[in-house]
């Protein structure tokens, strides 16, 4: 099986430029080639943990930008767009679950803004999930507070130099190539869902079990190729 999935690896395409493709690709292989559970390895693929875990690896080994704005309390990146919030993967959504469910009943961020991420704490507006917090809230970061509040109030972010306002970290690019690598590796072996951030936040502090939480949060499989696009259309603009 690891050298069908090596070869399935090596052969799958991502719509993501070709660098970034090529480091997930290098880095799933890397991967595979040291899980320890060789037989579980399909399963880790499917659920996002190989593609989690790159970009977790590659966040590590980078210094942090210069002038970052963030800071405990200034929540304005957890003002969550549109109903979906953010594409996660199954191990990043069961992970975020399990940290929120024992607060379920309790207030949660919504209550400091209608749109926030329910994971904040409505008071301090910190993280009550902050080491389960997924990829795509690991690599956001900014170096101006204000542009991010202007933002989540819906007034798009004036063009700034690269690096400066808000932006996604490139590990995150990387991490969702290597995901929609997985997915296409796997097509026909395992399926690979991404899920709605928000709705399983919101399903886990109003006490829903795991499986119902994530049976409703689950994408569409277009899902992932629209976050693909975005993906690419951001590393354009730099």
């Amino acid at each position: 099986m690891t050298k069908a999935l090596r070869d399935r690896i090596a052969a799958a395409r991502v719509a993501s430029p070709l660098a970034v493709a090529d480091r997930a690709r290098a880095g799933l292989l890397a991967w595979l080639a040291a899980a320890a559970d060789r037989g579980a390895a399909a399963d880790r693929l499917a659920d996002g943990t190989a593609a989690a875990g790159i970009g977790r690896v590659a966040l590590s080994g980078m210094a942090a930008p210069r002038g970052l704005a963030c800071a405990q309390g200034c929540a304005f990146c957890c003002i969550l767009s549109g109903a979906d919030g953010g594409t996660i993967t199954e191990a990043e959504a069961r992970a975020l679950h399990a940290a929120l469910a024992p607060l379920a009943g309790r207030p949660d961020g919504r209550g400091w803004h209608p749109r926030a991420c329910p994971a904040l704490d409505p008071e301090t507006r910190a993280c009550r999930a902050y080491d389960a917090r997924p990829m795509i809230c690991r690599a956001y970061v900014s170096t101006d507070a204000a542009a991010c509040e202007n933002l989540a109030a819906g007034t798009p972010a004036p063009a700034s130099a690269p690096g400066q306002g808000p932006g996604t970290l490139g590990p995150y690019h990387t991490y969702l190539a290597a995901l929609g690598l997985a997915r296409n590796a796997l097509r026909g072996v395992r399926r690979v869902a991404t899920y709605s951030l928000a709705r399983v936040a919101a399903a886990a502090v109003a006490g829903q079990d795991a499986e119902a939480a994530l049976a409703a949060a689950r994408h569409r499989p277009a899902e992932l190729e629209a976050e693909l696009r975005r993906s690419r259309r951001d590393m354009a603009r730099g």
